[in-house]
């Protein structure tokens, strides 16, 4: 068929290799291939947005650009030679990678005077040596003040890179020496269309997780390669809505058996972020807003609360989950949390519960 047959959304959907085979952020991209080609690489970059957006796959993807040493052209690495391929699994020898051992975690000190040890000799294979600090935010603030001495005095041929959700995380002194480039997510048009090319989806799957993930790339990839992910998400907002018909004697047994099962909180928090997209599904229908709703398996149940609850009870729940992750967040007793959230979630009953 002749390309002028080939209709244009299609065209639109193609992943450019001259984007680094990305899935939108097209700007970022042509910001770092800019530098690469004009010889203007900063020191420290700053890349911001929430998990799954893409950071850490831009990260790559520009560490590969300026180490490949078989470029397409200039500022766009092959990506299938021997160096593109170690640094896309993150085993380059002068790619060196930090963050807390578990996402909600802590990155301590002691992780980055590692860090600064080995930045301290000259690169092995590449042209630069780089430093990639992930989930940033999660930083403990000694760890930043480490840091900051580095992005001071930064050696030759060192590159750091930064990920974290947002700049207003981290201290003012770490910003201001980066390049920020704060990352948004994609339409869901376009990862509905990158799903269907790149894993072959249907189109009405690919759409339902281009919702889900919020138009997060790396979210929705990783839908597609970890199903049990979908699953368990499935789980938790069944779990949820089922215990809005019981009562209090019920929801602190399960406040109880949640917490028994999760000492760290890491589970607690996965099942209370599913639980905040769930309400802010419930307060967007409730407003009549135009906004997409990111929960779309679940449009029955969440179009039954918002037609039942006014918009004041879905905000105001919105709202307690929400704080209750902060206060995960905070290491306030994990119990008492949950059993303060129970208290707070109205009570009626579905037309549809689901199984558990």
């Amino acid at each position: 068929m002749p390309l002028l047959w080939l209709p244009i959304w299609f065209l639109c959907a193609k992943i450019n290799p001259m984007n680094w085979d990305m899935l939108g952020h097209d700007w970022a991209v042509d910001l770092l291939q800019a530098h690469i080609i004009h010889d203007e690489v900063r020191h420290a970059y700053l890349l911001c947005g929430a998990p799954g957006v893409g950071r850490r796959t831009l990260a790559l993807r520009f560490v590969q650009a300026l180490n490949c040493p078989t470029p397409t052209q200039a500022g766009v690495p092959c990506r299938s030679c021997l160096t593109c391929r170690q640094i896309e699994k993150m085993q380059y020898t002068d790619l060196l990678a930090a963050q807390a051992e578990q996402e909600g975690k802590t990155l301590i000190v002691d992780q980055i005077r590692e860090l600064q040890r080995s930045l301290s000799l000259s690169p092995y294979q590449g042209r630069y040596k780089t430093a990639l600090l992930l989930r940033f935010e999660e930083a403990h603030i000694s760890a930043m003040n480490a840091l900051l001495k580095t992005l001071e005095e930064p050696a030759p041929q060192v590159i750091i890179l930064l990920t974290a959700d947002s700049p207003e995380n981290l201290l003012p002194t770490i910003v201001s020496r980066c390049e920020v480039l704060r990352l948004r997510p994609v339409a869901l048009e376009q990862v509905s269309r990158g799903l269907q090319e790149k894993h072959g989806l249907p189109p009405e799957q690919a759409q339902m997780l281009a919702h889900v993930s919020g138009g997060k790339p790396g979210q929705a990839f990783s839908f597609v390669d970890q199903p049990e992910l979908l699953e368990e998400r499935s789980a938790r907002l069944s779990q949820m809505v089922n215990l809005l018909p019981v009562g209090l004697v019920e929801r602190f047994n399960q406040a109880e058996q949640l917490t028994k099962k999760d000492e760290g909180g890491t589970n607690l928090r996965l099942l209370l972020l599913n639980w905040l997209s769930f309400w802010r599904d419930v307060t967007i229908q409730a407003a009549g807003a135009a906004a997409p709703i990111s929960n779309l398996d679940w449009a029955t149940e969440i179009t039954e609360l918002a037609d039942r609850l006014d918009l004041h009870a879905a905000s105001q729940m919105t709202a307690v989950v929400e704080r209750s992750i902060g206060l995960l967040d905070r290491n306030i007793n994990n119990r008492l949390v949950m059993e303060n959230l129970m208290l707070d979630m109205p009570r009626l009953q579905l037309t549809r519960n689901r199984a558990p």
